[in-house]
């Protein structure tokens, strides 16, 4: 018989009932009280980093004429560099590592003769607006489009299209500002919510961190308690990058997220944060690098048999093209890429060159000579290795779309049905909203002001911070320092306007008002995939969307249209150009999130730079194709042959012989194996899988550029992978090597011009 709880007699003796009441209190005062002691530990931290940010912000260094000037002459560089190597093989880079270093060595030497030190902001400004300058011969098609369109068209193609470098610039400056400001508003989602870790943009901010964190050699370190802060918000960035199942293109060297403290040791150590280490060091190894590519770029140039050495034997460079270009550049482009992505290259170089190319000549389906883009075996592997970019594009961005719809789906089905069995319809309105688990209010009278908008030299406690909602702010830059909602709508609207225009007086009623629009809408949608990819896996797959495109536009203009094939390539321009200048800009902005400089500024900048490069890379473009024989030669625009073919492929036109069947069996094997790189994403054994792009640029370009490549990925195995070594020092190499051939391009250039002889 149970005992009488009321009765005085049984009260000293508590029930197994009462015990386990006073057990469940002191569980739920415990979580209680390391609950509150989470939010007060996340939100003294997030009062540190918000002014950190609001103090760097607020710096005058953030826009800077000097910077912008220096930043500009290094694009310069850059964009003939670009033009340089885009133009033989497709590849172009933004250099920001390279640039940050180039920017910090000048100030550092003329430091004596300058007012106010160079700042990390100012080195942010650098790289944005040198990295805005050197791609936009990508992002303006001046390595694939135009030259399909100026060099390729056919006749009956209402072709070719010979563009003055007038009309060419007015096309350039039209379509290289939408994308930029596309990317202002997907900063919030991608950087500040989600933080994404965009690695190169990381990368870039932890050297910029360590070139203006080191000792000097004239005193104590500098900026101290800044850099403190900032290598935790890097910790933070590598931990919290988020867990997808995209393919990282054809490298898997970025591919593992780092989710623990212990994890991002190892990243730390790869990316060079040592304040023991020499920035002089890192200068000298630069400049070596670049001196050696120099003066061998330029006895190449007296010399031209060197860029086609048969290593192979003569019969294999003779009748097959099997040579090895000993070009230091694409050594280091080979480094920058990385082991997979040059083994994958090997594979298909292998597979185009040392199998297909022979058996589409001895089976009398290429019958010309195997260098013929028409009738060689050369023109007949790219509809090959067309099929595979197709196919990995197609499954890639599918699974962009897909995997959010997966992730999300379940929350969302569980709330909404959850809503509904409450009847609190009115909740709706707020469905879907990100919520943060875990976290208890502790005051409901607590301010809920952002933290970002409180004075970074208010006198008020940290507690103050630590008081409020679960839901505490993300730290962000202070309002004045961001760009304005109003300001994004109305330069969006001028910059689409401003394309339009700009399409319609190069090339009149060749495009009907219809397809630029839908052009741009359909750059726009698909900028948000590639930023998210390049934010999760540091590839932006712009040339997986241009295919996209063009793929796209088949449906929407008949192929029975005589300008279809050149309305085809200009709307996969525009949607690459828009998803590389989005891309670009969220790399830039990641830097200058984790060092705290103003997006504001890095947004003018990105607009000036653009556009000086827009002009810029123009008339370089005509520079190199007026001295030069394009294609042919040195240049032989491999790019333009693919966009070109693309084109003819989706509008109907027919393939040489044979041709469609494997490329139908490639594009079936390919896609298959994009999709075990999705399932494998995290696991060892996805690098051995062969990335569909990888394979395809080493099938469409000579095996001379991949044989060289190669040897940089080598090297980079060795160095990274073999002795375990962080990839600062290799990466500066690579740049010199880059920078060094881009550099005396331009004197070879002058020489060409004066039609200097060969020995």
């Amino acid at each position: 018989m149970a005992p009488d709880r009321g009765s005085s007699k049984y009260q000293a003796v508590p029930s197994e009932d009462s015990d386990g009441q006073h057990a469940s209190m002191d569980e739920t005062e415990e979580l209680n009280r390391h609950e509150e002691t989470a939010v007060t530990q996340e939100a003294r931290q997030r009062s540190q980093e918000g002014k950190f940010l609001a103090g760097q912000a607020e710096q005058d260094t953030n826009f800077t004429l000097r910077s912008m000037l220096v930043g500009l002459i290094i694009g310069v560089i850059i964009c003939f560099s670009n033009t340089y190597f885009g133009l033989q093989t497709g590849w172009v880079s933004g250099m920001a590592m390279p640039s940050a270093l180039i920017g910090f060595a000048y100030f550092k030497s003329v430091a004596r003769y300058i007012n106010y030190p160079f700042t990390p902001v100012e080195n942010v400004l650098v790289t944005t607006v040198a990295g805005a300058v050197g791609t936009m011969p990508l992002g303006c098609g001046f390595v694939g489009v135009m030259p399909a369109l100026n060099f390729l068209l056919k006749t009956e193609e209402n072709g070719p299209l010979v563009l003055g470098t007038g009309k060419l610039i007015i096309w350039a400056i039209g379509i290289c500002f939408f994308g930029v400001v596309f990317a202002v508003p997907l900063r919030r989602e991608v950087i500040i919510r989600e933080k994404l870790k965009f690695p190169s943009g990381t990368a870039t901010a932890l050297v910029i961190g360590v070139l203006h964190g080191n000792r000097d050699g004239d005193g104590p370190a500098k900026n101290q308690d800044c850099l403190d802060i900032f290598k935790q918000r890097s910790q933070d960035a590598l931990r919290s990058s988020s867990i997808s199942g995209i393919p990282p293109g054809s490298s898997g060297d970025d591919a593992v997220p780092t989710t623990l403290q212990e994890d991002a040791e190892p990243d730390q150590h790869r990316l060079g944060i040592d304040h023991r280490s020499d920035w002089k060091a890192k200068i000298k190894l630069l400049l070596i690098a670049f001196a050696i590519s120099a003066l061998y770029t330029l006895v190449q140039y007296f010399i031209p048999h060197l860029r086609s050495l048969p290593v192979l034997g003569l019969p294999l460079a003779t009748n097959w093209l099997w040579a090895l270009n000993p070009s230091p550049a694409y050594v280091g482009q080979g480094i920058i890429m990385g082991p997979a992505t040059t083994f994958h290259m090997l594979l298909g170089a292998i597979v185009g060159w040392g199998i297909l190319s022979p058996l589409a000549k001895s089976k009398g389906w290429a019958p010309g000579p195997v260098s013929d883009w028409e009738s060689g075996s050369k023109g007949w592997i790219v509809w090959v290795s067309l099929s595979i970019m197709l196919a990995d594009s197609v499954i890639s961005l599918g699974w962009l779309i897909l995997h959010p719809i997966l992730l999300h789906a379940p929350r969302y089905f569980a709330d909404f049905k959850g809503h509904v069995k409450r009847g609190s319809w009115s909740s709706l309105a707020h469905f879907g909203k990100a919520k943060k688990d875990g976290y208890t209010p502790l005051s409901h009278s607590a301010s809920s002001a952002p933290l970002d908008s409180r004075d970074s030299a208010t006198n008020e406690p940290e507690e103050d911070y630590c008081q409020g909602s679960k839901e505490i702010p993300e730290v962000d830059a202070p309002a004045s320092h961001l760009v304005s909602n109003r300001l994004v709508v109305i330069l969006a609207v001028l910059s689409v306007v401003v394309c339009i225009l700009s399409i319609r007086v190069v090339f009149g009623a060749l495009i009907p008002f219809h397809a630029i629009l839908l052009a741009i809408l359909f750059a726009l949608l698909l900028s948000v995939m590639g930023v998210r990819a390049l934010g999760e896996t540091d590839l932006n797959p712009v040339s997986g969307i241009s295919k996209i495109t063009q793929l796209f536009f088949a449906l929407v203009i008949p192929a029975s249209n005589p300008n279809a094939v050149t309305i085809n390539l200009l709307a996969g321009a525009v949607s690459e150009s828009g998803a590389l200048q989005a891309g670009d800009m969220m790399q830039d902005l990641k830097t200058g999130h984790l060092l705290g400089a103003s997006p504001k500024a890095q947004f003018y900048g990105q607009m000036i730079g653009s556009f000086v490069g827009a002009i810029i890379s123009a008339w370089v473009y005509q520079l190199y194709t007026r001295v030069y024989e394009v294609p042919g030669g040195i240049f032989q625009v491999p790019t333009a042959y693919v966009w070109i073919s693309t084109a003819r492929l989706v509008t109907g036109q027919g393939l040489p012989p044979v041709a469609s069947q494997w490329a139908l069996g490639a594009a079936i094997i390919f896609a298959g194996a994009t999709g075990l790189r999705i399932v494998g994403q995290g696991k060892w054994w996805q690098a051995w899988v062969p990335g569909g792009i990888a394979v395809a640029v080493g099938m469409y370009n000579e095996p001379s550029f991949t044989l060289a490549r190669t040897i940089g990925g080598i090297v980079s195995w060795y160095w990274r992978i073999y002795r375990g070594q962080e990839e600062t020092p290799v990466i500066v190499l690579a740049s010199g090597l880059i920078l060094g051939e881009g550099m005396v391009s331009i004197l070879n250039l002058v020489l060409a011009s004066l039609e200097v002889p060969h020995l």
